[in-house]
């Protein structure tokens, strides 16, 4: 087992300090190669934050309650935030690698949050990255070393911890906005290119890997309506200019635009529309 770490003023009582807005107090690592198990637990939490991070194997945590077990696995980083219960396992079998700091501050609560760290995160993936561990030896190496200044470095360090998490949080959600624009957009021109077919928006969403509730919620967050409007809306655009440029009767531009029943599809344009077919057909000036 290998343990490294560093406390300011040398002292391992937790604390509270809301003079500045963000104080380091302590830093440390683990490496859990020899012993079985390495436990804490702490059933009323500390007085200050906590961010660990998992930089290789996993570690088990127990949040709300001790019977609750949660594997995190490598670049993956806990929040604790004071007075929460902790209750957390590292396992040799596992080859755990933890990081962790020890931080308060008056403005805490805020400077997570414009890091992109929210209250109801405990759990997030921040990915692996050597540039983390550089930062926590170097917090670990000015907490014991003490020389001048060391407490605003300390500070400066775990805010550029912090930038690197954000930086890490960003990238994920462009990503995932990325999928989902694509995905959306793809959607989107299916229903056009096919508007006129039977279409069925769960075999759609099953096509594409997706759970039907899932699709129609972030179609409808990507184009401000949901599937069946969206194909509706193209049908009833599409019927409105047949019904004003050509003289196909209304049942024939009702099947053109996908629906065989002309009565159901008069229904339906009139609903849009607020007239029937042929009203809005006689309103144009255009013949039968």
């Amino acid at each position: 087992m290998y343990l490294n770490s560093g406390y300011l003023n040398n002292s391992l009582v937790d604390f509270m300090d809301k003079t500045k807005p963000l104080i380091v107090g302590s830093c440390g690592t683990y490496r859990l190669y020899t012993r079985p198990r390495l436990p804490t637990y702490r059933p009323k939490g500390r007085l200050d934050f906590q961010i660990l991070y998992v930089s290789a194997g996993s570690a088990h945590f127990h949040f709300d309650n001790p019977e609750n077990d949660t594997v995190v696995t490598a670049g993956n980083m806990v929040v604790y935030r004071p007075k929460e219960f902790q209750k957390y396992e590292y396992y040799g079998v596992d080859q755990t690698e933890v990081y962790w700091v020890h931080f308060t501050g008056g403005n805490v609560k805020n400077i997570l949050r414009s890091y992109g760290i929210k209250d109801d995160m405990r759990v997030f993936f921040a990915g692996t990255s050597l540039e983390y561990e550089r930062v926590f030896k170097r917090m670990i190496s000015e907490l014991q070393r003490r020389q001048t200044d060391y407490q605003e470095i300390l500070a400066v360090l775990l805010r550029y911890l912090l930038i690197l998490i954000h930086r890490q949080l960003t990238r994920q959600r462009i990503l995932k906005n990325e999928y989902l624009d694509n995905e959306m957009d793809q959607a989107a021109q299916y229903f056009n290119d096919n508007y006129s077919s039977d279409l069925n928006i769960e075999e759609y969403a099953a096509s594409r890997g997706m759970s039907v509730s899932w699709f129609i919620r972030n179609f409808k967050e990507y184009t401000k309506t949901t599937p069946l409007q969206y194909i509706v809306s193209i049908r009833m655009s599409n019927a409105q200019m047949l019904l004003e440029t050509t003289t196909y009767t209304v049942s024939e531009i009702g099947r053109i635009v996908g629906y065989d029943n002309p009565l159901y599809f008069s229904r339906i344009f009139h609903k849009h529309k607020g007239f029937s077919p042929s009203e809005y057909r006689k309103k144009a000036g255009k013949p039968h």
